[in-house]
């Protein structure tokens, strides 16, 4: 069964794939939530608006209002779903959450745009998630041989499956075991007639963070960007396996596992957060700015006489690699930031004039230099060469490539649309062979300790309490039902896998989170355990 459900997987990956971004890397998801506010719906519009980086396929918006959910979506842009303002009118309540989506799991199809909304016989349910499930395939086999009829591909439905076959008498009860069945990397939010509630996964892949406005009301959600936007302050970091309830009384942390490590996806730092985002401590734009000044010691050009950073998420690893080398920083690519993100047929003269309309090389700056590229990652490196090539026409003397990340040799399965090697230049080519593929005169990484270290995450746990998994092979859990598409590198042992855990971690791990002292019962500061008088 685990070989069927592997073939049909990769059949169904490479039907994903048959259209390319000109984007070497796509973002996950953005989510959002609100409760108690007048303006819900409205506020989350100003939070998913802070989170277009993470998706921009589609958006949605689901409100409670006096204990009705009512749902808007739509294809595309946030500010295009919602340019009709009837539509943001239409989502009256004092509770809200939403959603911008980037496709890891599913087609591009409406029904697959979040939050995803269900109508039961005896209460309504919404959900949005950023991330993916890596036994979803066998799970979704499995409920719809016991009758279940799904309305979308997309894994995010499995859980609202799961939770509606829970023979738990509670509802808290039948989400804490659907969240014990369902693996991988996955931020989740629910919005109930009664209740907002939030869970991590049990490693902490994606960041999920809580806010209070200044009237003492409650956010949830991807970024603390998000939480600065909308005017809210920081109250904590979610913690893995945390079960987060949100009513009108205040907020009540529980857990659903105590089996419990942390594995921050190191991506979040190298390209997918917003640089004014900080994630367990950790600001983005200073990790990227010591991953740079990393890649200098590391991978130094001694004959160079610029640097310019790829905008907008290499633009402080440019920042540090300039100030470490002693080197001027210099803007010789202006991105168009009014270019959505375009899909194109994978031909390489439409990619390359996709790549065009997004930036331009300015001439001035870089004829007769010898430049030092600053890029976060090289994934299939198309991108990388149009952008070489694009300086040496511009009169660049010679054009250095540095990428502030390791080689990315390995797929992602927590999240990240990369679930295929096929697509890994790093996993199919040599140094050398890269460099020429690309157009570059040199071409260098920074390393994976160097990374580490850069980003300097304040951890005293076992490992790194990051994932590295893409460049060094080594998963922090299993894979379940995407192993079969890595028989070959298992067999060579160029990976391993970590066992689920077995322990708990606790916040105090961290430096910078110590100061989250919660109370004996495992509250912030409310005692209740019902949500609107309604035990949970």
């Amino acid at each position: 069964m685990e070989t069927k459900r592997g073939v049909t997987m990769m059949n169904e990956q490479k039907n994903e794939t048959s259209r390319l971004n000109v984007r070497s890397l796509n973002e996950e998801c953005g989510i959002f939530g609100v409760w108690g506010r007048s303006d819900a719906a409205q506020l989350t519009y100003y939070g998913l608006h802070s989170l277009q980086h993470r998706g921009q396929e589609g958006a949605g918006i689901v409100a409670n209002n006096n204990g009705r959910l009512w749902q808007e979506r739509g294809l595309g842009l946030l500010s295009d779903v919602f340019r009709d303002t009837s539509r943001i009118e239409a989502l009256a309540g004092e509770s809200a959450i939403g959603h911008v989506r980037y496709a890891t799991a599913g087609s591009n199809g409406l029904e697959n745009i979040q939050p995803l909304m269900v109508n039961f016989h005896d209460m309504q349910i919404s959900l949005a998630h950023n991330g993916n499930l890596t036994n979803a395939l066998t799970l979704r086999e499995d409920l719809e041989e016991e009758g279940a009829i799904f309305q979308s591909s997309s894994d995010s439905e499995i859980l609202l499956h799961l939770i509606r076959r829970s023979k738990a008498d509670k509802f808290i009860d039948k989400l804490k075991e659907a969240l014990n069945i369902v693996h991988g990397g996955f931020a989740f939010l629910l919005l109930t007639p009664h209740g907002m509630f939030a869970a991590l996964d049990p490693h902490a892949f994606r960041p999920f963070v809580i806010g209070q406005m200044p009237d003492g009301h409650y956010i949830v959600t991807s970024e603390t960007a998000a939480i600065e936007v909308v005017g809210a302050k920081f109250v904590r970091d979610v913690q893995p396996g945390e079960l987060i309830a949100i009513d009108d009384n205040g907020l009540t942390i529980d857990t659903y596992t105590d089996k419990t490590t942390l594995n921050i996806d190191s991506m979040e730092y190298i390209y997918f957060a917003r640089p004014d985002s900080m994630i367990y401590g950790v600001n983005v734009h200073k990790a990227r700015k010591r991953m740079g000044a990393a890649l200098a010691a590391e991978q130094p050009v001694p004959e160079a006489d610029i640097v310019v950073g790829i905008p907008n998420s290499s633009l402080s690893a440019a920042a540090g690699f300039a100030e470490a080398s002693g080197l001027p920083n210099e803007m010789g690519l202006v991105k168009n930031q009014y270019i959505a993100r375009t899909f194109i047929e994978p031909t390489q003269d439409k990619r390359e004039r996709a790549v065009r309309m997004k930036l331009s090389a300015v001439r001035d700056v870089v004829v007769g230099k010898n430049v030092v590229l600053i890029d976060d990652s090289i994934v299939r490196g198309t991108t990388s060469m149009f952008i070489v090539r694009m300086l040496k026409e511009a009169g660049a003397k010679s054009v250095h490539v540095r990428i502030a990340s390791p080689i990315f040799k390995f797929p992602s399965f927590y999240g990240i649309d990369m679930q295929t090697t096929e697509e890994l230049m790093g996993a199919n080519h040599s140094l050398l062979e890269m460099t020429k593929m690309i157009e570059a005169d040199s071409l260098g990484f920074l390393s994976v300790g160097a990374l580490v270290k850069a980003i300097d995450l304040p951890y005293d746990g076992e490992g790194t309490g990051l994932t590295t998994a893409y460049f060094d092979g080594h998963y922090p859990s299993p894979i379940y039902d995407y192993k079969p598409s890595l028989d070959k590198f298992i067999r060579a042992r160029e990976v391993d896998f970590v066992p689920e855990p077995t322990t708990t971690y606790h916040p105090r791990q961290v430096a910078s989170l110590r100061h989250q002292e919660l109370l004996s019962d495992g509250t912030i500061h409310l005692d209740s355990q019902t949500i609107q008088g309604v035990e949970i």
